[in-house]
């Protein structure tokens, strides 16, 4: 395979300058503008007066906040699947199929092929900063392994597509990218996942793969399996890909997993590299060290704003944009992108660590809230404790569930439940206690309605730890049909039924 490392160092080189001398803020309006003047014709720009907004002020003033389900029974409910000039010129070709991590509800994501362009166009930032910092890189002598869900997409009427994201993003490859691009579509559009990571991994060792990519639960389920098709790996990646120099990661908190992936690449000189996409369009990718924050993209025909986690749900809250973000804060994210998707609720969290440029940590989800007591713990705070909890037992996370135990009486107190899968077996008895300890202990110093509520146990009791074996949460998640590619384990469980299925599952697996 001819080496295209070259001609991606030149165009880093041409992309680098033009990052140097943006704006944000004005680039973020002008995105912002082109997207309102294209779309000012559809049903969605006359009712909100398109053709008289001149600024993001005038915007906000004009179109509120939405979430999925505004935007599912206000317009497209009605004529789905073929929304045509309703909220973006001409029909809609695609729609990305996602489905809640908590609640379970299928969400159908309005897919065009402007968002094809703009995710391109994100991933070739991400390889632009890949040789930025390694000069010596050979990325693309070789395939890209992506490690997704089944590529086969269903024609709900004549040209317009639904299925999982990754299947879209198949279908739309660029041109460039199809021969780099592995697995080939016949492999793409396996469904059964344990079939599918066997074949995948004896068809990879024949590629020449420099870059692999994926969910980290899955990721380390994938080279679980790789260790049993190739026997003297020793569990290091540097022996069945030893020519990877890129280990892309995404989706969920990496701090449960960071330990594990450091040991799995020990001798490799492959380097992890976060991303922050969504099916709505994708948001930041990491430019520096992990933990340093994401680089937000800005110039891809998407416009961001920041409502803090507190005023979301108030008729009036205060939305930021890139002009004026503050750091440190938890702001819930708002989405206008180039598939017809304005003022968007995105659902995640984040906290911006830089402005210039926006660089940021994503905190969490607004559902993934853990507050049925008043405690208000957000998902970052969990990542972080239940990481220093593990590594107070010298133990790895691979999996885990939370979630309220409510008071069987008015005179009894309640608390949290966590479901917890370590990659050692035989964790004591002991351990788990040590391990509870450490964990309220942590969350206490990180949350200080979690402490109140904990001090002297007159609002919580302290956090109860079931261990679930080695292989629990896959088979758990394989029971409710949701083993591999895009499905996320729940880290927050607020549905009661759903976290004693877990707690059932879990206490029942051998």
């Amino acid at each position: 395979m001819l080496n295209a490392t070259p001609l991606l160092k030149l165009y880093a080189k041409i992309r680098r300058a033009k990052l140097n001398r943006t704006n944000y803020a004005e680039q973020q309006e002008q995105e912002l503008l082109k997207l309102v003047k294209i779309s000012q014709n559809t049903e969605f720009g006359i009712e909100h007066k398109f053709n008289a907004i001149k600024s993001v002020s005038d915007f906000q003033n004009r179109v509120p906040l939405r979430r999925y389900e505004q935007f599912w029974e206000g317009y497209f409910k009605e004529r789905f699947p073929k929304l045509n000039n309703i909220t973006w010129p001409g029909v809609i070709p695609y729609f990305a199929v996602s489905s809640g991590t908590t609640s379970g509800t299928t969400k159908w994501i309005p897919y065009t092929h402007e968002m094809t362009s703009s995710n391109a166009k994100a991933g070739v930032d991400l390889l632009v900063h890949h040789v930025t910092q390694n000069p010596a890189s050979r990325l693309m002598a070789g395939k890209s392994f992506v490690l997704g869900g089944s590529s086969e997409l269903v024609e709900r009427t004549p040209g317009v597509y639904s299925g999982d994201l990754s299947g879209i993003a198949v279908k739309t490859l660029p041109l460039w990218a199809r021969a780099r691009y592995f697995p080939p579509q016949k492999l793409a559009l396996l469904k059964n996942w344990e079939e599918k990571i066997q074949i995948l991994g004896r068809e990879s060792l024949k590629q020449n793969i420099r870059s692999i990519s994926g969910v980290p639960s899955w990721l380390l389920i994938f080279f679980e399996k790789m260790t049993e098709i190739v026997p003297g790996s020793g569990g290091k990646i540097c022996n069945i890909y030893p020519k990877l120099e890129m280990l892309v990661h995404g989706g969920v908190s990496f701090a449960p997993y960071h330990k594990k992936f450091l040991e799995l690449l020990e001798g490799s000189r492959a380097e992890l590299r976060e991303v922050y996409p969504a099916s709505e369009g994708f948001i930041a990718v990491g430019d520096r060290s992990y933990g340093d924050g994401l680089r937000m993209i800005i110039d891809h025909g998407i416009f961001f704003e920041f409502v803090p986690l507190e005023e979301i749900d108030k008729p009036s809250p205060t939305r930021h944009w890139v002009r004026d973000l503050e750091l440190g804060v938890n702001y819930a994210v708002i989405i206008t992108n180039c598939a017809g998707l304005w003022s968007y609720v995105l659902g995640d969290t984040v906290r911006f660590v830089d402005r210039d440029p926006p660089r940021l940590l994503v905190t969490g989800r607004i559902s993934y809230y853990l507050s049925a007591f008043g405690e208000h713990v957000i998902d970052e705070e969990l990542e972080d404790s239940v990481s220093y909890a593990a590594a107070s037992i010298s133990k790895q996370v691979v999996d885990y569930s939370v979630g309220p135990i409510f008071p069987s009486a008015s005179s009894t107190l309640g608390g949290h439940l966590y479901v917890v899968e370590f990659a050692q077996a035989g964790v004591s008895t002991a351990e788990i206690e040590s391990f509870a300890g450490a964990l309220d202990k942590r969350l206490s110093e990180r949350n200080e309605d979690y402490e109140a509520h904990r001090a002297g146990g007159y609002g919580l009791n302290p956090p109860k730890v079931i261990l679930a074996k080695p292989g629990a949460f896959a088979a758990w998640m394989k029971s409710r049909g949701k083993l591999g590619g895009k499905h996320k384990v729940p880290r927050i469980i607020n549905d009661t039924a759903l976290l004693d299925s877990l707690r059932t599952f879990a206490e029942a697996y051998k």
